[in-house]
């Protein structure tokens, strides 16, 4: 195979990678793609053997894979005052106050929040009392009563 067939082949295979992440999106995809198009774009230029291409291709599959995370992991992880919640409902919900739906007795007692009930914990408080979600402690919350 001679250096324009690799080069084509890389390109071609660069596009149909980009295309598949349209199809299947997981954002990988287009990192390999763009690996595999500036690898045919060195192999034009340079006119490596298909061994040299196929090396540049892993060169590059490392490297915009290494910065695409880095691009993305700074994109939503960003120094915003919100933390990330994402996929983590209870965090989402810390500060949010509801009345308790169960009294809290011996430390413990639920809330209802939307369409589900939540344990507690917290002091001692009558059924339908105000509390505040402080934190997330197991598959439930830590609460302290609201000031009214």
């Amino acid at each position: 195979m001679n250096s324009i067939e690799t080069s084509w082949l890389l390109m071609i295979g660069g596009v149909a990678l980009m295309a598949l992440e349209i199809v299947a999106p997981g954002v990988y995809l287009l990192w390999f793609g763009l690996a595999a198009l500036l690898a045919g774009a060195v192999d034009a230029v340079f006119g490596l053997g298909w061994q040299a291409a196929l090396a540049a291709f892993c060169l590059f599959s490392i490297v915009t894979v290494a910065v695409g995370r880095w691009l993305t992991r700074t994109a939503f992880d960003s120094n915003d005052a919100r933390p990330v919640v994402l996929n983590r409902r209870a965090s989402a919900l810390i500060g949010r106050m509801a009345p308790l739906h169960e009294a809290i007795v011996g430390g413990r007692g639920t809330v209802r929040i939307d369409d589900t009930i939540w344990r507690v914990q917290g002091a001692d408080a009558p059924a339908g009392a105000m509390v505040r979600l402080v934190a997330v402690e197991g598959v439930g919350f830590i609460v302290e009563l609201a000031e009214t």
